[in-house]
């Protein structure tokens, strides 16, 4: 195994144990190894959340690699194939280990490709490639890389290009390119109603009858049809909840959590107003306590877009969809920054999951994407 080859950098990635938004010394690994090829670094960690600026080279064409080196928590260890989620399992090639998908299979390709692209470079002024990295993405997302943004906005920083190694693959790697994000908006209702014996309603407000009509309208509203680029709004309801453990009471209160995913013909204040005008309609006395993760956005579909998608035609002889569907992502901060930003990495379908799991040829062929992807840049 060669030195600076994915699978090594993976193998030494995963035995952190960087549950959010301890990067369990992973950072540190990486801007050593930043160091190692003649770049620069700088620690922007806030609270607990320990965030990496790296930079390589000295052009004046700024092209950035995101992620994140968090993750999820295990969940029952002896469920996994070796007991042990932090220690990489390979058989055969296939890779188990937390975050071999989500998401440090992308940051060992990046580093494994950077320092090729590096090692094949003799003048530092052809290129500049900067590696944002944070301990703060799987959790509240609050000291993280919107830590880095308003870093690199006080320098009047701007990148050209912005590649997050998100998970984005969805049936066979390769096939998908993310451009950008939906929208998230969270609402947290209380309806309002009078405890009472059940056996005497008329001198009760039973706030589930009460709120149910309501409910069950917003639940049959088809928001839009989506567009272009982004698949339709949907509001699920995620929790319900009321009553006092006993049969004989009718509850004074009903409780509910739903919430929105977005796309660019809606506006937060557009979509609260919805909600506010069907709870208005039913006169409920209620209150929604309203928490935005998110803006939607669409990044620039220009020469970026054009050059994964031929790298990895290249590599993979297919050729990728774009699309906006899935969870939020570090874009929504990024975009601020960015003249181009797209997200491409591993296959998704094991992510967060007991034995989430990769193939050591689906990463290698992610490291020779990322390798094409910068060579296509600075030799453009």
């Amino acid at each position: 195994m060669k030195i600076g080859s994915p699978i090594e950098i993976l193998t030494k990635l995963v035995e952190f144990p960087s549950i959010t938004p301890d990067d369990a010394g992973s950072l540190n690994y990486i801007q050593e190894f930043i160091t190692s090829l003649g770049g620069s670094y700088q620690r922007i960690d806030h609270n607990k959340t320990t965030n990496l600026i790296a930079r390589i080279g000295e052009g004046s064409k700024i092209f950035a690699f995101a992620g994140h080196v968090d993750v999820v928590p295990t969940g029952d260890k002896q469920q996994w194939i070796n007991q042990n989620p932090f220690k990489l399992h390979n058989v055969d090639g296939v890779l188990t280990g937390r975050g071999v998908v989500d998401m440090k299979g992308a940051i060992a390709a990046f580093m494994s490709a950077l320092s090729g692209f590096v090692n094949q470079r003799s003048n530092p002024d052809s290129y500049q490639i900067m590696l944002l990295i944070t301990s703060d993405e799987e959790g509240a997302a609050t000291d993280g890389t919107i830590k880095m943004v308003e870093e690199l906005k006080k320098s009047n920083t701007a990148l050209d290009y912005c590649l997050i190694g998100e998970p984005t693959s969805s049936d066979k790697f390769g096939d998908t390119i993310k451009v950008g994000r939906r929208g998230s908006l969270t609402g947290e209702l209380v309806v309002y109603g009078k405890q009472g014996h059940i056996a005497y309603p008329d001198l009760c407000e039973n706030p589930i009858h009460l709120a149910l009509p309501a409910l069950t309208e917003l639940s049959q509203i088809k928001w839009d049809n989506g567009n272009e680029h982004f698949p339709p709004t949907s509001l699920q309801f995620a929790n319900l909840n009321s009553g006092l453990g006993v049969t004989n009471v009718i509850p004074g209160q009903l409780t509910a959590d739903f919430n929105f995913r977005y796309n660019t013909q809606h506006t937060v204040e557009s979509l609260q107003d919805h909600v506010k005008q069907v709870f208005d309609k039913y006169r409920l006395n209620y209150l929604i306590n309203w928490k935005h993760s998110a803006n939607p956005f669409l990044a620039r579909i220009d020469s970026l877009v054009s050059i994964a998608s031929k790298a990895i035609e290249e590599v993979c002889k297919l050729k990728p969809e774009l699309k906006t569907d899935g969870g939020t992502s570090d874009g929504r901060f990024l975009i601020d920054i960015s003249n181009e930003l797209i997200e491409f990495g591993l296959l998704n379908a094991t992510a967060h999951k007991i034995n989430e799991t990769t193939t050591q040829a689906d990463l290698n062929q992610l490291a020779a994407i990322y390798n094409l992807i910068l060579g296509k840049i600075f030799n453009g």
